[in-house]
């Protein structure tokens, strides 16, 4: 049977994964090695990932270079998310994207610093014209950081195209050594109705996984009735890498016959937000594992290929069906799980009984939940299925279920604090609370007279918090009246204790200066380099600003020539 099924799936394999992309056009961007901490589409916190992330030695400063020729088409500097990015526009229509970097080569960083100046801001986006930045293959872009959300050194790679769509790099020709099959860490499988049951019980169930001595798995064999599907947590390594990184391809076959395919070559950045029902999402909020289930449920995504009747199993009485389910990555190295499956209605038992509660949400509808001071707005479309909330208002605390159903995007969250004083009000702001202590994380929040608003996908917890500690400024590296005439950086430390920094503003002599701020070191620096400050005596000024309004100052005196 394995046999068999090999040469189906090679044949497809070859039918359907033409590979029609230039394969000498775009070259390394590095000048090590590519290792990989991370692959293209791998799953991560409420996205696919759309690149490769490359190690970088774990330092910063390694030279990026221009994987072929083009311009640049987009700067883009933040405190989060892809820090400082780089994008290149090549004749060919496709875009490459250099994201977490330190700094940008001498002539883009002398463009995006006086773009900075002029409008007295560090996080700022341009998009240059073709003639501005002309860029030639393998000329100096940049050098690797760890700036942005980055959780250590390393350089993001993308290649995209013309309709903005990620593409796996690998199918470009960057070539990445992986002689390692796919791990699978664990096989659950679900009954999807209340008709539906596995091995006597109608709820999901992680199977017993046995390792064989070819590198396959097999399964304790089960016995089902009704419809069921399965889900996979899987990983992939690739050599000199122990980083568990993303698949490149999951199949399912059903004696003999494929009825599933997920297919991690390209997707788009408006379907990423789907991924939260691509994996078991209660599960994953529970255990932080994600199981990736092989059946679809009002998921519309690019990446199933080959579903048959929606990757569902129905199993009947006195059956006897074979499963299978074929894990590869971009190397075809593979790794198989069998599954017998027994047809019983032996199996039958009494199903679960679903908790309802007075809040029936319907995907088609709004919504509106309200009580006492707390109102909440569900709009259509909010969720994928329908579903029994849990709602309660009990002083200033909202329960809104728990954070178990994979919301399609933002909700509404409104509290009026009318009968709050001004003074206390406006101290006041949206928390979550978070983990077994119920700890107050704050919540995005905005003032609208006496309401108070956030916005979020996650379901659980929320409360009003007070917020009335003034943000925290620190010199790192000098003091007051020193001289710093052989210093290349100014350095300042700003630490909010809850809401966190929303603002901040430098001045010397009166006169704004550029001052880079990393979140994960708390950290403001300047450099001198720049040529603002001229002058011997000069008056250091920075005012920094919370998330709810409260606000510090600073001032010291140094001295240059």
């Amino acid at each position: 049977m394995r046999f068999i099924l090999f040469l189906f799936f090679t044949t497809s394999f070859l039918l359907n994964a033409q590979n029609n992309y230039p394969q000498d056009y775009f070259v390394n961007p590095l000048e090590v090695p590519l290792i990989l901490s991370g692959t293209f589409a791998e799953l991560r916190s409420n996205h696919f990932h759309s690149g490769l992330d490359i190690k970088t030695q774990q330092r910063t400063g390694l030279k990026v270079k221009a994987s072929a020729n083009g311009y640049v088409s987009r700067i883009k500097v933040s405190h989060y998310g892809y820090g400082k990015v780089l994008y290149i526009t090549h004749p060919n229509g496709y875009t490459t994207v250099y994201a977490h970097l330190k700094k940008f080569a001498p002539d883009i960083e002398a463009y995006i610093k006086k773009h900075q100046y002029e409008k007295e801001t560090y996080q700022i986006e341009l998009f240059p014209s073709a003639e501005v930045l002309p860029i030639e293959q393998n000329s100096l872009i940049a050098y690797s950081g760890n700036s942005g959300g980055s959780g250590g050194p390393h350089l993001h790679y993308e290649i995209r195209d013309k309709e903005e769509r990620p593409i796996n790099p690998m199918l470009f020709g960057i070539d990445i050594k992986d002689s390692t099959n796919p791990i699978i860490k664990s096989i659950y499988v679900y009954p999807l109705d209340n008709n539906s049951f596995i091995n006597k019980a109608n709820k999901k169930q992680k199977l017993h996984l046995i390792p064989l001595k070819n590198g396959d798995y097999t399964i304790k064999n089960i016995e089902a009735y009704g419809n069921i599907g399965f889900g996979i947590e899987t990983i992939d390594r690739q050599d000199m890498s122990a980083n568990s990184n993303g698949v490149y391809n999951i199949q399912t076959f059903l004696n003999g016959r494929r009825n599933f395919e997920l297919d991690f070559r390209k997707f788009s950045f408006n379907e990423t937000k789907h991924i939260n029902q691509l994996i078991d999402y209660a599960h994953y909020t529970t255990n932080k594992k994600r199981i990736q289930k092989l059946f679809k449920k009002n998921t519309p995504l690019s990446l199933y290929k080959s579903v048959i009747k929606d990757g569902y199993i129905s199993i009947e009485d006195s059956t006897y069906s074979v499963y299978k389910i074929r894990v590869s990555d971009y190397k075809r190295n593979e790794s198989w799980v069998t599954i017998n499956i027994k047809g019983s209605k032996k199996s039958i038992s009494e199903p679960q009984k679903s908790q309802t509660t007075p809040y029936y949400i319907k995907t088609n509808k709004d919504t509106n939940l309200k009580e006492g001071n707390v109102s909440v707005d569900l709009y259509k479309d909010t969720f994928y299925d329908d579903f029994y909330m849990n709602f309660e208002v009990k002083n200033d605390t909202l329960t809104l279920h728990k954070n178990v159903v994979a919301a399609k995007k933002k909700f509404k969250i409104t509290y009026d604090v009318s009968s709050y004083t001004n003074e206390d009000k406006s101290k006041l702001c949206i928390a979550r609370l978070i983990g077994y202590k119920k700890r107050p994380v704050y919540a995005s929040t905005k003032r609208e007279k006496n309401l108070l608003v956030t916005r979020t996908k996650a379901l659980g917890t929320f409360t009003l918090a007070t917020d009335t500690i003034k943000p925290t400024i620190t010199p790192v590296n000098f003091k007051s009246k020193q001289w710093l005439s052989k210093y290349r950086y100014l350095k300042i430390k700003i630490e909010d204790d809850f809401s966190g920094v929303s603002k901040y503003r430098a001045t010397v002599n009166g006169k704004w200066i550029l001052m880079e701020y990393d979140y994960k070191t708390k950290t403001l620096t300047h450099d001198f380099n720049d040529g603002i400050i001229t002058d011997t005596k000069n008056n250091l000024k920075v005012i920094v600003t919370d998330n709810v309004g409260n606000n510090s100052t600073f001032e010291a005196l140094f001295y240059r020539k």
